[in-house]
């Protein structure tokens, strides 16, 4: 049955191209599955955005001595230029500082302040007397009060993960000048009364226990059986969406202020499938409006684990509190880190590999593959070069790419290119179509609920058998005394090869297209509706023209190894 699918993932963070653990933790794995359900004929909308307010901001655009929206136009560009080398099939990649999301923030505010869930309250601050300012989350530095980590930010540990208060901080100092001459002052902030929902918010958590990952669901109750606490919305920062009153001018005393990033950002999926209806005509209110049509809509949300407990708490806190009929999320898929050496992945730290330093690497399916077999989702996954090295040489040149170019290159030398027609089914065949027929339902049921590293596995074993089938079926031996039989050898073996292109689409678009192409299989037969596996395996007309493609997969080489570890080190810094 045809389904309308919404699928988000995490907004990657505007300071800059994202690195591989943001890649493999939110973007690719929601491409991948949003490719996947596209070819099972669902109705799917991937919606991604830059996340481009907040102190970090600010910092990044201050160090490249660029007003902070130029700063967040060139990003966002070197963004999407990222995402598009990475084949990532986003529907729409918006901003979060379009228009459209700041009406939708100015409303959801004051919708939550009409309802209760939103109050004005005199709280501590951090003051700089050297910068002359109260220094938000990030312009606050110290020693972790949980963990005695001494370079924690005011809004979060980087080292146990644990969020902050800026006047938590032990020997705090800003961020901007480096200076300790810091006070803890009053100043007025929103605050959203997170505490007030946690009935409501623990009964939703535990409706999806049978349906969320473990790692989704146990951040979420960790955080509600601690005991939920109301969450300042508001800033003393100039780049934001400022805090409107509901004749659309600034608050009272708020001036100079506006709402906190983790407030506006979830937010900003709502703003990119406005911004996107707008650009193709199409209509948002039905993947979002449970009044107009969302109830038949299934949202699935793609993050890394940092990022669970804003989206399974937070943001359903601005949607209920909202009073107004909003989608909340269906399907939850949250990853743990990729890590890099034994440390983690760091944009500000600028440590590992980035998205536009890999793609000068290597292709992106070489990536795409790499990242997805290893996919963190049941702990974190460790990324060395030596495995990655290992995963292109083995899964894909020696597994795939040996089986595409040996038929099709036997098949371009012994038939004239054409598939050919003879023979008879031998226990190869039938050992291949019960292969099949056991393996394909079982990868789309992967796919569907979105275990990634289960459908890898089975893509690779499906390759694999490929290659066991040509073994036994042998058509090189029989073209010595029987081309007939030798014949459906090859004839099973090109199926295989425009089955396999088929099954490649997720995953590592740029070969499958190659693949696919040599095969000569028009773009509305590519599809996942298999059918009967024996019509899959007699799928190519008899006398149907193909090519052997190029070399499919270079093999990295030690020596390439040696080049990047020297370049990147192989060592958290």
């Amino acid at each position: 049955m045809t389904e309308r699918i919404l699928i988000t993932s995490a907004l990657p963070y505007i300071n800059g191209v994202k690195h591989l653990g943001n890649l493999a933790g939110s973007m690719l794995p929601a491409d991948v599955y949003a490719r996947a359900m596209r070819l099972l004929g669902h109705d799917v909308l991937y919606i991604c955005a830059t996340d481009e307010h907040g102190t970090p901001a600010e910092l990044a655009a201050a160090e490249a001595g660029q007003s902070v929206s130029a700063y967040c136009d060139a990003m966002h560009s070197a963004q999407a230029e990222a995402g598009e080398s990475f084949k990532l099939s986003y529907d729409y990649f918006g901003r979060s500082s379009s228009e459209s999301t700041r009406r939708l923030t100015q409303n959801f505010a004051l919708a939550l302040e009409a309802n209760g869930f939103i109050e004005e309250r005199t709280s501590k601050q951090v003051y700089s007397v050297a910068d002359g300012r109260y220094l938000p989350d990030r312009y606050v530095e110290g020693t972790c009060p949980n963990c005695a980590f001494e370079a924690a930010r005011g809004d979060q540990c980087d080292n146990c993960g644990k969020l902050l208060d800026p006047v938590d901080l032990i020997n705090p100092y800003s961020a901007v000048s480096g200076s300790h001459d810091v006070e803890i002052r009053d100043t007025n902030h929103l605050y959203l009364k997170q505490a007030d929902m946690s009935g409501r918010l623990r009964d939703w958590v535990e409706s999806h226990t049978s349906d969320w990952p473990v790692l989704t669901t146990s951040i979420a109750m960790k955080w509600l059986d601690e005991g939920l606490r109301d969450r300042s919305i508001t800033r003393d920062l100039e780049w934001g969406i400022p805090v409107l009153n509901a004749d659309g001018e600034v608050r009272e005393g708020f001036e100079g202020k506006v709402f906190y990033v983790w407030f506006d950002a979830p937010i900003a999926y709502i703003g990119a499938t406005q911004d996107w209806a707008v650009k193709t005509g199409g209509d948002w209110e039905k993947f979002w409006r449970t009044d107009k049509g969302a109830d038949a809509t299934r949202y699935v949300q793609f993050m890394g684990k940092d990022n669970v407990a804003f989206h399974t708490l937070s943001f359903p806190t601005t949607i209920m509190g909202s009073g107004q009929p909003w989608k909340l999320v269906d399907e939850l898929k949250a990853f743990n880190w990729v890590t890099w050496y034994g440390g983690k992945f760091s944009t500000s730290g600028k440590r590992g590999v980035f998205m536009d330093q890999a793609i000068d690497i290597a292709p992106s399916d070489y990536w795409r593959w790499h990242l997805m077999a290893n996919a963190p989702e049941g702990s974190d996954a460790a990324f060395t070069w030596e495995e990655f090295q290992a995963s292109v040489n083995s899964d894909l040149a020696n597994v795939l790419g040996n089986f595409v170019n040996r038929i099709t290159k036997y098949c371009a030398g012994k038939f004239d290119g054409k598939v050919p027609e003879g023979g008879s089914k031998t226990d190869a065949e039938a050992w291949i179509e019960k292969e099949l027929s056991e393996r394909l339902p079982r990868l789309v049921e992967f796919y569907e609920a979105r275990e990634f590293r289960k459908a890898m596995a089975d893509t690779r074993a499906i390759w694999a058998a490929g290659n066991e089938y040509l073994t036994q079926a042998a058509p090189w031996t029989h073209y010595k005394t029987d081309i007939d039989q030798a014949a459906i050898g090859v004839r099973y073996g090109l199926n295989l090869v425009a089955l396999f292109g088929i099954l490649a689409q997720p995953i590592i678009p740029d070969t499958a297209e190659k693949i696919l192409a040599a095969i000569n299989i028009p773009s509305d037969k590519r599809s996942w509706k298999f059918g009967e596996v024996q019509d899959l395996l007699n799928a190519l007309p008899i006398g149907h023209d193909i090519s052997a493609p190029d070399v499919l997969f270079s093999k990295i080489e030690d020596d390439d190894v040696d080049t990047w570890t020297e370049h990147f080190g192989g060592q958290p810094t």
